[in-house]
């Protein structure tokens, strides 16, 4: 008899993996996730999940009982004998910190991976990586999606005319140009030239590439404090781009970002619900896209045991 589908949802991502289990017409797991007095988390799941296939959804953004969270959800599916326990990440935290890039930092990325296996995933669904290299440091399947099929069913064709695909820095260069790929094979590309002095703080000096009298569009995997995207608005203004939009996959939002984004020269930043959505962090500026068909067609596949090579784009 084939396992049967349950999904989970911790307590960072409860609209999002409502919406997952709407589209897949499941009821949601259901499970007890609360604290003691102390701040310590409780995870009790209420109902028989043995030789099921469970998928538990969580974002591990900050603050790092997220993360905690996630880990004893999956140890608890894992002793409860589920078949097979599938970590939904729709934003993975700690990826930062994906290298040894100067001495005595930690491999964050590295050790989120092995904390993971360890507490019984058996698979991991993820979107929009840090960087790809992160899938290495996993020894369990790793299922990577890009954001990619929902910005480009959501941009209608005739803006692609007057586009320009715009890379936040170097390492963004390859995924803008397949994005562009996507939208129309003769949308151009441009790269930002940027320079960090610390964490969370980048200058862009100098743009790469023609945008004068051309709609910029940046293409980032996320957005933080806002600094890179609103110098990365000046500096496109400045070489004569007609205006400046930006695509985000992961709305951290950290600080004055909200508040950055109001004030810049940006037209419009659109971004994904992998991390919930909070009223304090919404403005007029910032649209959001519901992430959940691309997961829920991505976990249906992965129950049915069928190939989502095809969702990697």
């Amino acid at each position: 008899m084939e396992p049967q589908l349950k999904v989970f949802s911790g307590r960072a991502n409860p609209t999002l993996a409502a919406s997952i289990c709407r589209r897949l017409d499941i009821e949601p797991g259901a499970a007890e996730l609360r604290n003691f007095a102390d701040g310590e988390i409780r995870v009790n799941i209420n109902e028989n999940i043995r030789g099921h296939d469970v998928f538990v959804v969580q974002s591990t953004q900050p603050p790092a009982e997220n993360l905690l969270e996630l880990l004893l959800m999956l140890d608890a599916c894992r002793r409860s004998s589920a078949e097979r326990v599938t970590a939904v990440i729709p934003y993975f935290g700690y990826a930062r910190q994906d290298r040894k890039d100067q001495p005595r930092v930690p491999l964050s990325a590295k050790l989120v991976a092995n904390l993971l296996t360890r507490a019984g995933a058996d698979r991991v669904l993820t979107i929009e990586l840090h960087a790809e290299q992160i899938q290495g440091f996993f020894d369990i399947p790793v299922d990577h999606l890009y954001s990619t099929p929902v910005f480009v069913q959501n941009l209608p064709p005739d803006k692609t005319r007057n586009m320009v695909i715009v890379a936040p820095d170097t390492g963004r260069a390859n995924r803008a140009r397949g994005f562009a790929f996507r939208l129309d094979t003769n949308v151009p590309i441009a790269i930002i030239d940027k320079r960090r002095s610390g964490p969370n703080q980048a200058e862009a000096v100098n743009v790469v590439g023609d945008v004068e009298g051309l709609d910029a569009l940046i293409y980032d995997d996320m957005v933080d404090t806002g600094g890179t995207l609103v110098a990365a608005a000046r500096a496109l203004t400045a070489k004569g781009a007609k205006s400046v939009s930006a695509l985000a996959t992961h709305a951290v939002l950290s600080g004055p970002a909200v508040e950055r984004i109001a004030e810049s020269k940006l037209k419009e930043v659109i971004i994904t619900d992998t991390i919930e959505p909070v009223p304090e962090k919404q403005h007029e500026k910032i649209r959001t896209l519901t992430i959940a068909p691309l997961l829920a067609e991505a976990i249906l596949r992965i129950h049915r045991n069928e190939s989502v090579s095809s969702l990697f784009i």
